[in-house]
């Protein structure tokens, strides 16, 4: 999960000495860094004095923004040790070859994991969302959906990992593991371990059944680009290096159950029933009773989102816990909510919910499973 890009205003150029000095652990790393760059100033114009921050992530990927003689371009740092930018690279040319408004890798050097990206924007859908009036960016959603439904119409078997039975436990693990046991501090007996590990494999089970697409796996408005040519309708997509091939259900719930952002119900139902319309449309929901009731296609969203609620508030606490970025987990309790929302429509998530009512100190939630709507239906 990417932190968004930090914006320059529009029409200026400050001089390198209004750029704060990048920081460096390592001296050795710094001066590879600048003899890089200066090399990239003859092929691609690039002007190394200018060299800022531009965001980091939840990984040990940085970002840089920097001057050319045309506009700017992205300067990844990856350390070779800790990241790999193959499915990066690779992920790229795949956004680009189905159409969607991805940065363009223009130099690469994978030895020491520095690289040259198009800059695709400088403010994020985030920055651009009208928070006090859902309706209000209506249109910026349905711009979402354009990409969301050109990337997974592009989608072939073979090309991205499996979003198997193994990756999704995988996932759920983080869950008990980091959330419960280490934030909460929680010592599992085995009691709940057996109704976790069995609500666990019903939440997999469930998922696996859906139409596997090309799945982003962070699809969500922090991670979607303003562009910045006014003309540019697409929006820019960006952090796609781990996509998967899995259940079409995941990036709609990303996009709509927000890792930052939370909607009401009826501005959800919304765009998830104008992704369906769309989507039945282009033959992506020949699935099952999917094509004809809404009802259905959203259920499953519903379990696809929660096992994405539990995999994000496990990592949440785990970057705070292990990797000191306490800024995360001030967002768990958004997941919370989602999962104790969720597990309160349907029976089999009703030990779950307990366990979780018990811990954060909530009230039991009472809610009826999400009815059935007539095709077209908005709720």
């Amino acid at each position: 999960m990417s932190t968004p890009f930090i914006s320059q205003p529009s029409g200026t150029s400050p001089q390198a000495s209004a750029y704060a000095p990048l920081d460096w652990a390592q001296p050795e790393r710094q001066a590879a860094f600048h003899q890089w760059l200066e090399a990239q100033a003859s092929a691609h114009g690039v002007q190394p004095a200018t060299v800022r921050a531009a965001s980091a992530d939840a990984s040990f990927r940085r970002y840089f923004r920097v001057d050319t003689s045309e506009g700017s371009c992205i300067v990844m740092d990856a350390p070779p040790d800790k990241e790999n930018c193959e499915p990066f690279v690779r992920i790229a040319r795949l956004m680009l070859d189905a159409g969607l408004y991805a940065p363009r890798i223009l130099a690469w050097d994978e030895p020491q994991g520095f690289m040259l990206l198009d800059d695709i924007g400088t403010h994020t859908m985030m920055d651009a969302i009208n928070r006090d009036d859902a309706q209000a960016n209506h249109g910026l959603y349905m711009r979402a959906l354009d990409a969301l439904l050109a990337l997974q119409q592009s989608s072939r078997p073979g090309m991205l990992p499996a979003y198997d039975e193994a990756l999704l436990q995988r996932e759920l693990s983080l869950f008990p593991d980091w959330y419960l046991t280490q934030h909460r501090q929680l010592n599992i007996d085995t009691t709940q371990r057996a109704m976790l590990d069995k609500t666990f494999k019903t939440i997999v089970q469930r998922n696996l059944v859906a139409p596997s697409v090309y799945v982003h796996r962070d699809f969500m408005p922090r991670n979607l680009m303003m562009p910045h040519d006014q003309t540019e309708a697409r929006l820019g997509v960006l952090d796609f290096q781990d996509a998967v091939y899995g259940p079409m259900t995941y990036d709609i719930a990303s996009l709509m159950r927000d890792a930052f952002l939370t909607w009401d119900e009826d501005f959800v139902l919304d765009v998830t029933v104008r992704y369906w319309e769309r989507a039945r449309k282009l033959g992506l929901m020949d699935f099952e009773d999917w094509h004809s009731d809404f009802g259905a296609f959203y259920r499953a969203v519903e379990w696809m989102g929660l096992q994405r609620h539990l995999k994000v508030a496990g990592i949440f606490a785990r970057l705070t816990l292990r990797d000191g970025k306490p800024k995360y987990l001030a967002d768990a309790p958004r997941f919370v909510n989602y999962i104790r929302t969720t597990a309160s429509r349907y029976s089999e998530l009703t030990p779950l919910l307990r366990l979780i009512d018990k811990i954060e100190g909530t009230e039991p939630a009472i809610s009826l499973a999400f009815p059935r709507l007539t095709p077209g239906g908005r709720g």
